[in-house]
């Protein structure tokens, strides 16, 4: 099994900052790509910014230029620094991570694991 672990949300209020991280922990042979996406009340869970194995990085248009991903693969972990940060920004962050996993016969096989998710909230 594999862990995904958030941290790093909270209150701020318009135009300030926060840094999202996402550490992975177990059985892990390799993280592809991982991600963050967001969710609202009501609302379906939508993407926010991905990075690949590679570093090769995609955006949603509304954070392209205030929102960086990042990683680190030696440590399995995934960041998202988030700046100017508006009120229509808050939502449930959740990060996911694709991973490759060995078998005890030494096949490999991808599965997509999800964070719990953790909570931004950008007062006006």
């Amino acid at each position: 099994q594999v862990q995904l672990v958030e941290s790093g949300g909270g209150l701020v209020q318009a135009g300030g900052s926060l840094r999202l991280s996402c550490a992975a922990s177990g059985s892990i042979f390799s993280i592809n790509a991982m991600g963050w996406y967001r969710q609202t009340p009501g609302n379906e869970r939508e993407l926010v910014a991905r990075i690949t194995a590679g570093s090769t990085t995609n955006y949603a248009d509304p954070v392209k230029g205030r929102f960086t991903i990042s990683r680190d693969n030696a440590k399995n972990t995934v960041y998202l620094q988030m700046n100017s940060l508006k009120p229509e920004n808050t939502a449930v962050y959740y990060c996911n991570a694709d991973v490759t996993m060995s078998t005890p016969s030494g096949m490999l096989n991808d599965y997509r694991y999800w964070g719990r998710g953790t909570q931004v909230t950008v007062s006006s």
